[in-house]
């Protein structure tokens, strides 16, 4: 049985031994570890000592506690474990929510154009033209841009701005269902998640009470292209949530606007002046390319001098090198042009999904951004009975922790050509008795 593969006679031992068959696969995600009565039985030593060895493999988000459930290995812990699903040849891959590569500027085109020099220790860790075109951007859009990091990429954005305000137990507000290695991040900076349900407007009010009553320290946002369900935020949803969130100006809000000009929504903020700690995180990984592992992070003063000190001492500063390539892409007189092109196009094959969907009958989401989701009755057989048809696809439960199933389908790619077919097939799926309708 799996749970042999623990051992150890104190938490330290019990911790890397679990961690151990967590790298070798010999405990999946989503295995449940044995009680802790039952493996101190089993190992003969106290409760107490297999309670601190769980306690300890939760605060590095390694496993999580499923109340009744029992203790879980995580969907994804933070631990080089085993490749992505491997696609069969003939498969359409849907499942990746990645960008089309046909809609990204030539990076190469901008490395030719770059005069690069060697850059030794000290100077400016980030270039003055870079920030500059980002507060500029920052500021069309309504967001406060006196305070501009240079981060490698969303989530290390995010990461930063939560560690430089938080301590471990923290409760941190997350969408639900949502990105799954926001979760993962949280428990691996031992922070707890408290979800929260959105419609396609985003995050709605009362559930937003509710984990400003619970205590939250920080909320998590995405306030447009949201994976994996593609809500935007409103105005007037903004209105509302404001004013909710007036009241505690001490909750720190970061939001992460990872499909930046691409997402096909307007950007919108909760964040400003009035909040204590804030931040936006817009990465330029889905409009210039995933490769380009950069950031721009809007936030408060002193949030932004504790992230920047903290990257000082680690990797130091974003490479002038790709700064620099940045500069290049977004001055390139076509690139305006591109990203256009990119954000109507993802439009019009988000629509054309949805569309050919609702003509069989089965509703969906996709406001904006790069994906549809799909409510099912049940994720696991829908998702085997589409890679038969020639559909990859994603089950949601690695993107759910309350909310209903359902399956995420990524657009970047599909011609609308394809999306009566892929309909088509995914009806088949579903008898008319099961087929799931938002009201």
């Amino acid at each position: 049985m799996k749970q042999y593969s623990i051992n150890g006679s104190d938490a330290s031992a019990i911790e890397a031994s679990a961690e151990r068959a967590i790298i070798a696969g010999r405990l999946a995600p989503g295995d449940r570890l044995p009680t802790v009565r039952e493996l101190a039985a089993r190992l003969r030593v106290s409760p107490a000592t297999v309670a601190a060895a769980y306690r300890a493999l939760n605060r590095r988000g390694l496993v999580a506690a499923a109340g009744r459930g029992g203790t879980l290995v995580r969907p994804q812990p933070p631990l080089i474990t085993r490749p992505a699903p491997h696609v069969p040849a003939g498969v359409r891959n849907l499942a990746e929510g990645g960008p089309d590569p046909a809609l990204l500027p030539s990076i190469e085109k901008a490395i030719r154009r770059l005069r690069l020099e060697p850059r030794n220790y000290g100077g400016p860790y980030n270039r003055a033209d870079l920030l500059e075109l980002a507060a500029a951007a920052f500021h069309a859009d309504g967001i406060p841009s006196r305070s501009i990091a240079i981060v490698s990429g969303a989530l290390d954005g995010i990461e930063r701005a939560l560690a430089a305000n938080l301590r471990m137990g923290d409760r941190v507000a997350v969408e639900d269902p949502g990105y799954p290695p926001i979760l993962d991040l949280l428990g691996a900076l031992g922070l707890h998640a408290e979800p929260f349900a959105l419609d396609d407007d985003g995050p709605l009010p009362a559930e937003i009470s509710r984990v400003l009553e619970a205590g939250v320290a920080a909320m998590i946002i995405t306030p447009r292209a949201q994976n994996p369900t593609g809500a935007a935020l409103s105005r007037s949803r903004v209105r509302q949530l404001g004013d909710l969130l007036r009241a505690r100006p001490e909750v720190m809000i970061v939001e992460d606007d990872h499909n930046g000009p691409v997402a096909g929504a307007p950007a919108l903020t909760l964040c400003g002046p009035e909040r204590a700690r804030w931040t936006v995180v817009r990465s330029t990984s889905k409009s210039l390319g995933p490769d380009l592992r950069l950031a721009f992070v809007a936030g408060d003063p002193l949030t932004i001098a504790r992230l920047e000190g903290r990257q000082r001492l680690g990797p130091g500063w974003v490479s002038h090198i790709l700064q620099q390539t940045v500069i290049a892409i977004l001055r390139a007189p076509e690139t305006t042009s591109l990203i256009e092109e990119a954000t109507a196009t993802y439009a019009t094959r988000r629509q054309a999904l949805i569309g050919a969907l609702a003509r069989h009958g089965i509703a969906a989401r996709g406001r904006s951004g790069l994906n549809v989701w799909i409510p099912v009755p049940a994720e696991s057989a829908v998702v085997q009975s589409m890679l038969e048809s020639g559909w990859a696809i994603s089950a949601g439960d690695r993107y759910r922790l309350k909310s209903p199933p359902a399956v995420r389908v990524s657009i970047a790619t599909l011609r609308p050509a394809e999306a009566e077919r892929l309909a088509s097939d995914l009806a088949s799926t579903l008898s008319p008795h099961h087929r799931t309708h938002y009201a």
